[in-house]
């Protein structure tokens, strides 16, 4: 692939390859450019993360004008936003790549992944899975034991065991010296979540309902919910505006616990459609969700690290509103 961008014949390429002690995997010149690889078999965010670093201060160690190339099978979102701000290069062997270096401008977009695993793969943030994620992010500032963790998220400890050591393969939480667990990078965590969490797997309600402005219409429907005993939370633009004052919104999202009946939604003046929707109302594939809810100016609001990956499916200035949310409330240096 190399070769072909670089328009340069195939006999023009050679590679050296490097003891791992010294922290590259190879060095391959291609025509008049060097460049030193590091390559993974996992995308998953904290190894991009880590090869970004190696294979930057290994080129930098090889020459001013070593081009540092991380190369994995496929590229995230997540990976492609921590090669750039590590000022490194990258392309997978799907066929996208972002090589930009003096005298280099590749720019391939678009390839769909050729190494999707078969069957149906395990994660540590599928929704019940994600309770643990939360948990942690939420404590982010200390180490808690897995017992801690399976007690307050209300999963037994077999399973948060499984979900943490799946945490532990892709090193995004470290331990201490008695076991206890905190993420090794809370803002690597969230962003390796963020690639995996997908909104519409919920159960979303849309429709309408008539106020004379976004402001009133959260807080009224907030009070009709608690007037019904209905467990609730906002969500999307309204939870960030009450939180940040930032971006103002028109689209108005509660998550309740269960479906709504008939009658909530009739006492909600609540008429069911897409078009036109200023209402979502979700009821969530996991109850956790609901973890880290606090009251925001009388209305019950998720927290700020739900909100924020909910953000990513609301429209509007949504994608505003998630940086200044992540910028002033889940925003935290790296731990380790």
């Amino acid at each position: 692939m190399l070769a072909d961008w670089l328009g340069v014949d195939g006999k023009d390429v050679s590679r050296e390859k490097v003891p791992r002690s010294r922290g590259g995997a190879a060095v391959i010149e291609v025509g008049k450019h060097v460049l030193v690889l590091e390559w993974k078999s996992s995308a998953a965010a904290a190894v991009v993360s880590d090869a970004a670093e190696q294979v930057r201060a290994y080129a930098a160690r090889v020459g001013k004008n070593a081009i540092p190339l991380v190369v994995v099978p496929y590229m995230g979102e997540v990976g492609r936003r921590r090669c750039e701000q590590a000022g490194v290069q990258w392309l997978d062997l799907s066929g996208n790549a972002r090589i930009i270096a003096p005298g280099v401008h590749i720019l391939v977009a678009g390839r769909p992944n050729q190494f999707k695993p078969r069957g149906r793969p395990s994660s540590a943030f599928a929704p019940k899975a994600s309770r643990i994620a939360r948990w942690l992010l939420i404590h982010h500032d200390r180490f808690l034991t897995q017992r801690e963790i399976a007690l307050a998220t209300d999963v037994d400890e077999g399973y948060t065991s499984r979900v943490v050591s799946r945490l532990e393969d892709e090193n995004l939480v470290i331990r201490d010296k008695t076991g206890a667990i905190r993420p090794r990078d809370p803002s690597l965590l969230l962003d390796a979540w963020r690639e995996e969490y997908d909104f519409e797997k919920h159960r979303i309600l849309r429709g309408h309902v008539a106020a004379r402005s976004s402001d009133a219409l959260l807080r009224a429907i907030a009070d009709t919910l608690r007037d019904h005993r209905v467990d609730h939370a906002a969500s999307g633009l309204g939870a960030a505006w009450l939180i940040t004052r930032f971006a103002g919104f028109r689209l108005v999202t509660f998550y309740l616990l269960e479906q709504p009946s008939a009658a909530l939604l009739d006492e909600l003046s609540f008429r069911e459609g897409a078009r036109g929707a200023n209402v979502w109302l979700v009821v969530p594939n996991d109850e956790g969700v609901f973890h880290g809810a606090s009251e925001q100016e009388g209305v019950r609001c998720v927290h700020p690290v739900q909100i924020y990956l909910d953000l990513g499916a609301h429209p509007e200035r949504a994608a505003e509103a998630a940086t200044e949310l992540r910028e002033r409330y889940v925003s935290w240096r790296r731990s380790a």
